[in-house]
């Protein structure tokens, strides 16, 4: 389910957002994280379908290099650009920019922290799945138990939303306590060695709940290290890795966020704007999860029902 948030971008009329251009530019983060390879595969496929040429880049969650890729997209005079982007201040700047080259911004998975520059702003209901999540957590647990959170980036607005949807949800239970919380940075080897640390100094916890998938799988790999395998261990995302450990319980649950589907809204929305001069649609649109358990995993693909 699309939720939208906001008015809608009627954009300047027959204005095209563009001077003739048939290229694409699409940036994401690493595309060594599935969920990110996902959305820029979804993109590409789907603006090549339209008929544009496609350019796909990653900026690495750096702000500079996104910086240089987004002038690049300027350069080239690009139709459109599909941004997931690297940080919800940095990117600020480099998305009016754009704009104010006369190229429109359309946002997927990660908002920014300004309305009125971005054409859309495309991105998972991530509050709506942390609690998801954060409901499941405690129901494995009983609603008792000392358990650990991974979160995400700090300059990347999901990490804090995710984290304050878990809260909202067990701060209810007075017997789930937290004994820690680390920043992982998204990153699975980073989620392994902080974990290794966390369970030397609480090795009888009994769950970790995570802002992401690669985040739970460093976990889940280091609980199997220290030979804890009775551990619920609950992520967000849906990747087919997640779901590959629920599937064998190593895992209890995951929060699928549709990663095809916003990065497809936003290059037929892109389209629409090149055509018409506006989209049709808000600024803000969210795009409700799932979730996903043992129970139910073999219904879903890659960040897709099947």
């Amino acid at each position: 389910m699309l939720t939208a948030c906001g008015d809608s971008d009627e954009g300047s009329g027959s204005d095209s957002g563009s001077s003739g251009s048939n290229l694409i530019t699409i940036i994401t983060p690493p595309s060594d994280n599935p969920f990110f390879k996902a959305e820029a595969d979804a993109a590409k496929k789907e603006a090549e379908k339209l008929g544009y040429d496609t350019s796909v880049a990653s900026h690495d969650d750096d702000p500079n290099k996104q910086s240089e890729l987004i002038d690049g997209a300027i350069a080239r005079d690009s139709a459109a650009i599909i941004l997931d982007n690297a940080g919800a201040d940095a990117s600020i700047g480099p998305v009016r920019k754009a704009t104010e080259a006369g190229i429109p911004v359309f946002l997927i998975d990660r908002e920014i922290n300004e309305t009125g520059i971005a054409k859309a702003q495309i991105v998972s209901n991530n509050a709506q799945g942390a609690q998801l999540a954060g409901q499941e957590f405690v129901g494995a647990m009983e609603g008792k138990g000392d358990y650990v959170e991974l979160t995400g980036k700090e300059s990347d607005t999901n990490a804090g939303v995710r984290s304050k949807g878990f809260a909202d949800v067990i701060s209810q239970y007075p017997d789930m306590k937290r004994v820690a919380r680390q920043t992982a940075n998204w990153d699975q080897q980073e989620a392994f060695s902080k974990m290794e640390t966390i369970l030397q100094r609480h090795p009888d916890i009994d769950g970790v709940i995570a802002g992401n998938d690669t985040m739970a799988l460093g976990a889940v790999a280091a609980l199997k290290a220290a030979k804890q395998s009775d551990v619920v261990v609950v992520g967000f995302d849906g990747s087919p890795d997640a779901i590959a450990q629920i599937k064998a319980g190593h895992m209890r649950a995951t929060v699928l966020q549709p990663a095809a589907l916003g990065a497809e809204q936003a290059v037929r929305q892109a389209d629409e704007f090149i055509e018409t001069g506006k989209t049709g649609q808000p600024e803000k649109q969210a795009i409700d999860c799932e979730l996903v358990t043992k129970e139910n995993a073999g219904e879903f693909g890659l960040f897709a029902r099947r």
